[in-house]
């Protein structure tokens, strides 16, 4: 598969520290990085080299309560449409930002009282809310008619310590490829089939490949547009 992994252990980790802040497109020699971190208390050494990567204008993959996705920072215009290209989205689609924690939310979108009460009591967890975007959302992000935007905030340690050391959203989108109705949810699959359109697979095990519930909350009452892995029970 070509290179090896980097890790938290010996000269992998010091050759991951070495690459990422002279990142222009790891894409450009032909293969991705792969950093293999722990779950549940991922080393803060490679999420500082996949941040690396991101500010500097990478694409990454990463893993979420639900399954692996793609994603961006927020006003890398280039990115989005290598996430265009790779899953080979139409201009209708609702691309999602990741946040940490819900202050973030107000900045982003519209939320009403009855909203935000819905999304503090299924947050952090595997749901998309489907929101009025506010002006602080470049339009190319937004549904081109609606004006609407997803927002998610994942119950995953791995994403949580991602996003904290961004400090900001993530632009993402599941990482469900052309022609299949299910996420990718193996890392070493993912890094085969895409190592020549992202420029870093954070592997943090199997996550699930099942996408997230999206609730629509626009409108009077929760509508839901695509079950998922988060319980619908009571949101009808």
């Amino acid at each position: 598969m070509g290179g090896r992994p980097a890790s938290e252990s010996g000269n992998r980790g010091d050759r991951a520290a070495i690459l990422a802040p002279r990142f222009s497109s790891f894409t450009d020699a032909g293969m991705s990085q792969l950093f293999v971190v722990h779950s549940g208390n991922p080393q803060r050494r490679l999420l500082a080299q996949a941040v690396a990567i991101l500010r500097s204008g990478g694409l990454i993959v990463y893993p979420t309560d639900s399954s692996y996705a793609l994603g961006c920072c927020l006003g890398n215009k280039e990115a989005m449409e290598r996430i265009r290209r790779i899953r080979r989205l139409g201009g209708d689609h609702n691309f999602t930002l990741v946040c940490g924690d819900l202050s973030e939310l107000a900045a982003y979108a519209r939320v009403d009282n009855p909203a935000f009460r819905l999304i503090k009591a299924l947050t952090p967890g595997p749901y998309t809310f489907i929101l009025r975007a506010t002006r602080e959302v470049p339009r190319r992000l937004q549904h081109p008619r609606r004006r609407t935007i997803g927002l998610r905030m994942p119950d995953h340690r791995v994403a949580a310590r991602l996003l904290e050391g961004l400090g900001e959203p993530l632009m993402s989108s599941t990482l469900i490829l052309p022609g299949e109705d299910m996420p990718l949810g193996e890392p070493e699959e993912i890094r085969d089939r895409l190592q020549h359109d992202v420029d870093l697979v954070i592997d943090g095990g199997y996550c699930g490949h099942r996408p997230t519930t999206v609730i629509d909350l626009t409108g009077g009452s929760p509508e839901v547009l695509r079950e998922g892995v988060g319980p619908v029970d009571g949101l009808e």
